[in-house]
């Protein structure tokens, strides 16, 4: 009697067992349904305000708006880890992870604060590590861009030193150390780029830094450019003393260098007629394609092409690695800014202000 007791008990809780797996397994399904929806609607980033196409928005309101992505995609993030947790064998199990990844990625991107911590602690491959920790260092650099342009850089800089130990091989350090170089100037940046010019493993960056390290030394000193402009014209900077002069490295591709037009065209309308000049050096590979633009533009300025684009002869000499450069010479002729588009009416005013001596 006990052991058909025991049997029949045996067979009771099999029932119950299979029953209740019949009920559970529905709901749970249903459950992850409905979660993955909710995963899928949340990994949808915010698009721009569209009245934001013809009103400039206020960084207020950007920083809210990147703020809200933030928020949204870290939730969305925690969500699909939350899925992976509870729906292990779930078919869209393994997608939950790659989409937690992703979403901390792009939640990231927007500044989220907790997002790099998170994945960092991922199990991640040494790219991957890299791509990360670089984002962290630039959103620390920038975080600086109240104390102005040079203290971003500097910040950058002691980021990039902290990647360079931790990825010693890694062949994207020297082009950031190169970029700083460039763009920071004075005696640091020639630091930099000598530091750069002797013990680079790559020659092109080697090379590049040299080019820089002449081009930080003439700072100060006259700077000799001369050339037959595309509209006839015989251009020698060294014969254009009395006159504040601006060289625009530049080309008609290059998305900036359209978008810094407007301020640089407004400020020779201006102050033209006051002793201000602009010498282009084109990096176009197209005559056609140039004369174009400067008529449509109504550019009146000399320009200097030879239409060897990157291998610009005049670049290749100054060590030219990014566009729109722009350079300030004073009234006696010396290269006194290498960084003129910010506050570039305000700088040639000044420069105005001041005497031709010598």
């Amino acid at each position: 009697m006990k052991k058909k007791l025991q049997a029949t008990m045996a067979y009771s809780m099999g029932l119950l067992a299979t029953l209740l797996l019949s009920l559970s397994s529905p709901l749970q399904a249903a459950e992850a349904d409905t979660l993955w929806k909710e995963i899928e609607e949340a990994s949808q980033v915010r698009p721009y305000p569209s009245e934001w196409q013809t009103e400039r928005p206020s960084q207020e309101q950007v920083a809210a708006f990147q703020q809200e992505n933030a928020q949204m995609l870290f939730k969305a993030a925690t969500m699909a880890h939350d899925f992976a947790t509870q729906f292990p064998d779930h078919e869209k199990a393994s997608e939950a992870a790659a989409t937690e990844k992703e979403m901390l990625r792009a939640a990231l991107e927007f500044g989220h604060d907790q997002a790099a911590e998170k994945l960092l602690a991922m199990k991640l491959d040494d790219k991957e590590r890299f791509e990360i920790r670089s984002m962290v260092i630039q959103q620390g650099a920038m975080a600086k861009q109240s104390e102005g342009r040079e203290a971003v850089l500097i910040a950058f800089e002691a980021g990039v030193r902290e990647l360079a130990k931790e990825f010693p091989d890694n062949a994207e350090v020297p082009q950031m150390l190169l970029y700083i170089a460039e763009n920071l100037g004075g005696e640091r940046g020639k630091k930099i780029a000598n530091e750069l010019a002797s013990s680079a493993k790559d020659e092109q960056i080697k090379a590049a830094a040299r080019g820089i390290v002449e081009k930080l030394s003439l700072f100060g000193s006259k700077v000799d450019i001369k050339f037959t402009a595309i509209d006839g014209r015989e251009i020698d900077l060294q014969k254009m003393t009395g006159k504040v002069v601006l060289v625009d490295f530049w080309a008609t591709w290059c998305g900036p260098c359209v978008a810094e037009l407007p301020n640089v065209k407004a400020a020779y309308e201006k102050l033209h007629p006051k002793g201000f000049e602009i010498v282009g050096i084109s990096f176009d590979n197209t005559e056609g394609k140039l004369k174009s633009f400067i008529k449509k533009e109504n550019m009146t300025w000399p320009q200097y092409f030879d239409g060897k684009g990157w291998q610009n002869d005049f670049g290749q000499r100054f060590g030219i690695n990014s566009i729109p450069a722009m350079w300030l010479i004073n009234k006696k002729g010396e290269l006194v800014d290498m960084n003129a588009r910010a506050d570039l009416e305000q700088k040639v005013m000044s420069l105005l202000a001041e005497g031709a001596e010598g």
